[in-house]
C-alpha cells in the first residue's frame, strides 16, 4: 500500500512555485506582491491574503466597538420601550443589560420580537427570547475568534478587560472587514464618523476623511492644495500608490495602511507619540 504525502496548502504551494520556501512573514508578502506584480495573483485576492495574514497578528481590541457605542436594550423594559432604538440602529443583534452596561445578561435577536408584536395580545417575556451572551479577553486573536464564531455559530462575542469589565463587543462582521474590506448594507450611511479611537490610544482612519475635518479632529494644520482628504495627502506622501501595512509619517503622526486596493488607499492607522514616549526617545 503506497503512503499519500499530504497535500500542501494552496498558498504554500504558490510560494514555493515563485522563488521557494520564505523566511519569515514579511518575506512571504513580498513574494505575493511580486506574484501580483507579474500577474499571477489578483490584486483584490491579494488583500485577501495579505488581511488574512494580518488577522492573525491582530487582537480584539483592535477593532472592537467601544462600550459607550453599544447599541443595548435593558432586560427588565417592556418591548415597547425600546423598539424604537431597535428599528432605528438596523442591528440584527442587542446586548441585553442589566443594571449598568457593565452587566451584560444575553444577546437579543431582533427577529425573535416579530412574533409578538405579529400577535399583540401575547406577552413577550425578555428571560424567555434573550440568548446567552459569549464573553472574551481583549486580547483574544482575531484568527482565534473567527475559528470560535465558526465552531459555536455566533455573532456577536462581549469584550471584558483584565477586570472582567465590560469594555465594548466585537462581531463575526468586524473580523471579516479585516480580511475582506469594508462590508456595507443597506443601514450604513456615507455621514458617519471617520475617526474612531481604538482603546489602545491609536485611531481607524478612513482615507475619505475630508482634511478640514482631519485637521480640527487631531489638531494639526495640514493644508489641502492638491488633495481634499487625508488619503490623497498620503499618497503624497508616499509617492506611489501604498500597500497594506505600508507606514510613514505625516505631522508627527505615524500613519499605517491597513486596507487599500489597485485603485486608492481606504483605511488608515493613526498612532500619536504620547509625552512619556518621546521622554523615553530623548533620555
Amino acid at each position: 500500500m503506497v503512503e499519500r504525502t499530504p497535500a500542501r496548502p494552496w498558498l504554500e504551494r504558490l510560494v514555493l512555485s515563485l522563488t521557494g520556501e520564505p523566511k519569515d512573514r514579511e518575506e512571504l508578502v513580498q513574494l505575493l506582491r511580486d506574484a501580483e506584480r507579474r500577474e499571477l495573483v489578483d490584486g483584490q485576492a491579494l488583500g485577501m491574503i495579505e488581511g488574512a495574514l494580518q488577522v492573525g497578528e491582530m487582537q480584539v481590541r483592535d477593532i472592537m466597538i467601544p462600550r459607550s457605542e453599544m447599541v443595548v436594550v435593558e432586560r427588565d423594559r417592556p418591548p415597547e420601550e425600546f423598539v424604537a432604538t431597535v428599528v432605528e440602529s438596523g442591528h440584527s443583534r442587542f446586548p441585553v443589560i442589566g443594571e449598568s452596561r457593565d452587566e451584560v445578561v444575553g444577546i437579543l435577536l431582533a427577529k425573535d420580537l416579530l412574533s409578538y408584536f405579529a400577535e399583540p395580545a401575547g406577552r413577550f417575556s425578555m428571560r424567555d427570547a434573550m440568548r446567552p451572551a459569549v464573553f472574551v479577553p481583549e486580547s483574544k486573536r482575531l484568527n482565534v475568534l473567527l475559528a470560535d464564531f465558526r465552531a459555536s455559530r455566533n455573532h456577536m462575542a462581549v469584550v471584558v478587560d483584565e477586570y472582567s469589565g465590560v469594555s465594548g463587543l466585537v462581531t463575526i462582521e468586524d473580523v471579516l472587514e479585516q480580511i475582506v474590506g469594508e462590508i456595507d448594507d443597506e443601514h450604513d450611511t456615507d455621514d458617519e464618523r471617520f475617526v474612531k479611537q481604538l482603546r489602545n490610544g491609536d485611531y481607524l482612519v478612513k482615507a475619505r476623511t475630508p482634511i478640514d475635518d482631519f485637521n480640527e479632529y487631531f489638531e494639526t494644520a495640514l493644508v489641502a492644495e492638491e488633495f481634499d482628504t487625508i488619503g490623497g495627502l498620503v499618497l503624497k506622501e508616499f509617492g506611489y500608490l501604498p500597500a497594506r501595512g505600508d507606514q510613514c509619517e505625516v505631522a508627527g503622526l505615524a500613519i499605517t495602511v491597513l486596507r487599500a486596493d489597485q485603485r486608492r488607499v481606504h483605511l488608515l492607522r493613526i498612532a500619536t507619540r504620547d509625552d512619556g514616549a518621546e521622554a523615553a526617545e530623548t533620555s
